[in-house]
């Protein structure tokens, strides 16, 4: 199953690759070669479909506990002090992304949509230090009322050239649900209370809508 954001992309691919195999086919003699590109080609276009392949995940809404919006690594759990839209101390935990995991981004808990906000900005490497607050960006913040407030901010990477928000005010969150998408690399900030209870640890991977990153 692929997500609707990659379903133009893939058809520009696939018509990108039969083009191509039928000009290298009628027009490459040097038979090592051909084998080459055909390789490249079909390689190309694997890539493309795992990218924008969005996997069916087991999903148990819990409204006392925090799911990772993202499938990736954790990179950052630290207490920092939230400038946009808390202006207090909270505590951080980014989850990166490679260009072989699953981009869908989901609502890390249910709740209402109280803030959605888009920033444009720079394209630095997603664990820059600046990443945060200087790239390409949106913030989005869900309440309920059994955790509170959860700020969860897409960010571009090197790579990432569009940033798809689905969340918008007052908009009802169902936690695992799609709220987005980042197209070619990127990262995924929480901020959440200082008094949760974290429930991962750095390096750790994580699945979109499945792993617990915190709980009450």
């Amino acid at each position: 199953m692929f997500h609707k954001e990659g379903h133009k992309i893939i058809l520009i691919t696939f018509v990108f690759i039969i083009a191509s195999f039928l000009l290298v086919d009628n027009f490459i003699e040097i038979e090592g070669l051909r084998t080459l590109i055909l390789i490249v080609l079909l390689v190309f276009l694997i890539l493309i479909l795992q990218f924008f392949r969005n996997p069916k995940r087991l999903i148990s809404p819990n409204n006392k506990q925090v799911v990772s919006p993202v499938d990736g690594k954790v990179v950052v759990i630290e207490e920092v002090f939230e400038k946009e839209y808390f202006k207090e101390k909270r505590l951080q935990v980014s989850v990166f992304m490679s260009p072989i995991n699953v981009h869908v981004t989901r609502y890390p808990i249910s709740g209402n949509v109280i803030f959605s906000k888009y920033h444009p900005g720079k394209y630095l490497v997603a664990w820059h230090p600046k990443a945060s607050e200087e790239n390409e960006r949106t913030t989005i913040v869900v309440e309920n009322k059994t955790y509170g407030k959860v700020l969860y901010r897409q960010i571009a990477g090197a790579l990432a050239k569009r940033i798809v928000n689905y969340a918008k005010l007052n908009d009802k969150a169902i936690q695992g649900e799609d709220s987005g998408f980042i197209k070619f690399g990127s990262r995924v900030d929480l901020f959440l209370p200082l008094d949760t209870n974290i429930k991962v640890r750095l390096n750790q991977k994580v699945r979109g809508g499945e792993s617990v990153i915190a709980e009450v």
